[in-house]
């Protein structure tokens, strides 16, 4: 199962009917990609719920002042059928530097400006605007 895939439709239908909380099912690897769209402000707030084998990931989605959804997009890029692996010197911004991509790497889950500047590669998860 496609752990990041399920979570990225699950914000993007809690979006689609103006829902403030959204529940994902845990997952270390959607944990770390969940804290950083909570540190460039995608979302409000996110925790850990439950335990053991009820654990759950708590959202409270983002809106602006008129209503509207502060993710515009959201796009899975490496699936498990086709991995997708990026070298540090090929990451480039995402819409014109408004969103961001989220990579793998061997340090840990991050944004792809700060695997560049750590000069590091690793597997695109996912991209966010």
């Amino acid at each position: 199962m496609d752990f990041i895939a399920n979570a990225l439709t699950l914000i993007r239908n809690a979006q689609a009917v103006s829902k403030e909380k959204v529940k994902i099912p845990f997952s270390s690897l959607v944990w770390n990609v969940v804290k950083v769209l909570e540190k460039k402000s995608f979302i409000e707030e996110a925790s850990k719920k439950g335990r053991n084998l009820n654990r759950f990931i708590e959202l409270k989605i983002k809106y602006d002042e008129n209503g509207e959804p502060f993710i515009r997009g959201l796009k899975k890029v490496s699936k498990q059928g086709q991995r997708i692996y990026i070298g540090s010197k090929d990451i480039r911004p995402v819409r014109s530097g408004y969103g961001i991509s989220i990579i793998s790497t061997p340090k840990g889950v991050m944004t792809g400006q700060e695997a560049k500047k750590k000069n590091l590669g690793g597997e695109v998860l996912c991209q966010i605007w």
